[in-house]
Formats: structure tokens, C-alpha cells, sequence
């Protein structure tokens, strides 16, 4: 079976952002799967930004089913979006199969450290991370999201889910029935901002709003 076999799209729309910057981008640090590191001034505007966009589009009070990486800085990142919307943020789900790709024993090192001991982290081609040798490989990304997707096929209406930029572009892959990349054996959608959302409605996306963020990885 291929890594992006899926099932016929759900009837909900599924608007899919990227978290604000964080004090670990801002510095030059990886940080994957660190479970806080913590929104700058930056990234709180970027949120507020995709929340008035979001507004615009739907509205107050939308009927929105609200779900995140457990992260630190994607529940920051959702809850300003959620006071734009006039939603409760206490009513979102989280879901660790939503967090960023694991980087193990690069987590937390300055990529400058990283290229001064000849680790090449950053593939410019496709701004995708690579995987570190005892990190988290695409595949493994693809099942966990895929996973995620199966068990909340019967999510009724339309849902907001606030993630990461690798396992974010992993999901819409996933999602649009993207082809798999060449090395990487997983989909992975094209590369947008710290602070963006994109639409995928029934297998097709398009971007909602543009963040101002670091791009792509």
C-alpha cells in the first residue's frame, strides 16, 4: 500500500495552519518535538493575523470543531486565533499525533552548531528537514498523521487544526493525495510561512492566508 492511500475525503472543510514564530526560530534553534518553546512578539501578531483572516472567512461563532498539536506553542497560537472567532478554547482537542517531526539528539542544537560539525539539516531543495539518525523518518510521520485522520473521520462539519511546518505539509500530502517525494517516501505539500492557513476541502487545498513567518522549514 502507498504511504498516501486514503479514504474519499470526509464532507467537513479542514482549515490547517501554521504556528506563529518562536523563540527557538528566532534564535537559530531546532526544535521538532520540544514540547514549549514559547511564541515571540512576532508570532503572537502572526496569530492574530491568521485570526482576523479566519474571521473574515467564517465569521463569529463559527461551527468549528478546534484541534492542536499539544505544544506549547500551537495552543498559544490557538488561542488567539479562538479569540477572534469568539470560540472557547478550553473546548479544543489535542492530539500528540498532530505534533513536529522528532528531531532527536539535534533537538534544541543551533543549526549553525549543526553545519560547523558538517550536518547538513536543511534540504534547500524541498525546505524540508532531514531525518536525523536517531530521529523521526517521513513514513513514520505519514502513519501517525494518517492514523489521526482515520480516527477522526466522523468529525462532523468543518475543523480548525493549528500544527507544525513539517508534519502540517506531511497531513495536507497526505490529505491531497499528494505523490510521494523522491528520498523522503512520504507526501509532503509545498511550504508556506510561519503563521499561514490553507483550506482542503474534499482533497483540494487552497491557502485561506499567507503568514509572514520563516519559510518553509
Amino acid at each position: 500500500m502507498e504511504s498516501n492511500a486514503q479514504k474519499p475525503p470526509r464532507s467537513g472543510r479542514d482549515y490547517i495552519a501554521r504556528h506563529g514564530e518562536t523563540v527557538f526560530n528566532a534564535a537559530g534553534r531546532l526544535q521538532g518535538d520540544h514540547p514549549h518553546t514559547p511564541l515571540t512578539r512576532a508570532g503572537f501578531a502572526q496569530a492574530d493575523e491568521m485570526g482576523r483572516a479566519l474571521r473574515a472567512q467564517l465569521g463569529a461563532k463559527p461551527a468549528l470543531t478546534l484541534w492542536a498539536s499539544p505544544t506549547g506553542r500551537a495552543l498559544q497560537t490557538l488561542a488567539i486565533i479562538a479569540e477572534h472567532l469568539e470560540l472557547d478554547w478550553h473546548a479544543a482537542k489535542t492530539d500528540p499525533r498532530l505534533a513536529e517531526i522528532g528531531t532527536g539528539s539535534w533537538g534544541g542544537r543551533y543549526y549553525a552548531e549543526l553545519a560547523e560539525h558538517g550536518v547538513t539539516v536543511v534540504d534547500r531543495a524541498n525546505g524540508l528537514l532531514f531525518a536525523a539518525e536517531d530521529g523521526e523518518t517521513y513514513p513514520e510521520i505519514v502513519a501517525r498523521v494518517s492514523g489521526w485522520l482515520s480516527d477522526t473521520d466522523e468529525d462532523s462539519g468543518d475543523r480548525l487544526v493549528i500544527m507544525h511546518g513539517i508534519s502540517s505539509r506531511v497531513l495536507r500530502g497526505v490529505m491531497t493525495g499528494a505523490a510521494d517525494l523522491a528520498g523522503y517516501g512520504a507526501p509532503a505539500a509545498p511550504g508556506l510561512p510561519q503563521g499561514s492557513v490553507v483550506l482542503i476541502e474534499r482533497g483540494v487545498e487552497s491557502v485561506v492566508h499567507r503568514g509572514t513567518g520563516h519559510a518553509p522549514a
